[in-house]
């Protein structure tokens, strides 16, 4: 890849952040940025065996807005400017409790929209300033209509992937690019517990498909790539039936 500069994880704890994170290690300096950073001994052995030549952890909480534009200043500072950024992190929420509870709905949106427009942007202006990087989002199969089973989290994915894609455009012929990956279902932590989708995936699967994807300076990539027939059709399903569909 081109975008010379650390690999910075942002959800550094993340299954899908660490897998990422192995295949971009190689040769390069890895930075992984989560919550209770002093806690990532396990991440850090791992992204350092798949050859990272060096691997640091830094504090980061998604929700502190305001924390957003100084550590940004600090990694470059310490680092250089950023090569690659992975935005990781985000939650699924509880649809039942959010239907409910207005304060969960917001925390939902809050994770998974605005920190990510909040972060994105401090991002992108700092890699404007250097004319180059590369940025990683990841949207969701959620995103594509708002489905009765999970209208929340579905929200705060369609507005990220609407932003990323804006934002892709503005950063072109700036020597920064947006790499947008849209997953189906996931196995893994966050949706343990729940019964698996048509056309899942893995972390490891959305990882090898997201370091394809920046290697050939890919845009957008679904995740399996028959995903994308899947949600052509989600967007012509009648309202009636649409209503009645799973998560």
């Amino acid at each position: 890849m081109n975008d010379t500069g650390p690999v910075v994880i942002f959800g550094g704890r993340s299954e899908i952040g660490v897998e990422v994170a192995q295949r971009l290690a190689s040769g390069a300096t890895v930075v992984l940025a989560a919550r209770r950073a002093e806690r990532l001994d396990e991440q850090v052995s791992t992204v350092r065996a798949a050859g990272a030549t060096a691997v640091h952890t830094v504090e980061f909480d998604g929700d502190d807005l305001t924390s957003h534009g100084p550590l940004i200043e600090r990694l470059v500072a310490a680092h250089g400017p950023i090569g690659t950024a992975v935005l990781a992190f985000g939650i699924l929420g509880d649809q039942a409790r959010a239907e409910a509870d207005a304060a969960h709905a917001v925390a939902v949106v809050q994770t998974d929209y605005v920190a990510q427009i909040s972060l994105l942007t401090h991002l992108a202006a700092a890699m404007r300033s250097a004319e180059r990087g590369a940025l990683v989002v990841f949207s969701s199969i959620a995103g594509v209509r708002g489905r009765r089973a999970n209208y929340v989290y579905g929200s705060a994915k369609a507005g990220l992937d609407a932003f990323a894609n804006g934002l892709a455009d503005a950063l072109h012929g700036s020597g920064v690019r947006l790499l947008l990956v849209r997953p189906g279902f996931v196995i893994g932590r966050m949706t343990q517990g729940m019964e698996p989708a048509p056309l899942s995936s893995t972390p490891a699967q959305v990882a090898d498909a997201t370091a394809r994807a920046l290697r050939k300076g890919r845009r957008s990539v679904w995740v399996p790539a028959p995903l994308a027939v899947l949600a052509f059709a989600f967007r012509l399903m009648p309202q009636s039936i649409w209503r009645r569909m799973p998560r």
